[in-house]
């Protein structure tokens, strides 16, 4: 299926946004993550479903000031 994933278009195998994170090689990293514009917080990613065309942002926070 075919995902918009931080503004890159992805051809992924995975059904949920915890298997979409482990695909795309983010598993284990501190991470936020929101479908659409919504905010998913890490312990609903497991049942979360992805659909196609749904605009995927993964970001990882950054250190700094």
């Amino acid at each position: 299926m075919k995902l918009v994933v931080n503004d890159e278009t992805h051809e992924v195998s995975a059904r949920t946004l915890a298997a979409l994170i482990d695909e795309l090689g983010y598993s284990g990293a501190r991470i936020a993550t929101a479908l659409d514009g919504v905010f998913v917080p890490a312990p609903q990613r497991e049942r979360t479903p992805i659909i196609e065309g749904m605009r995927v942002e993964i970001v990882a926070p950054m250190q700094g000031g």
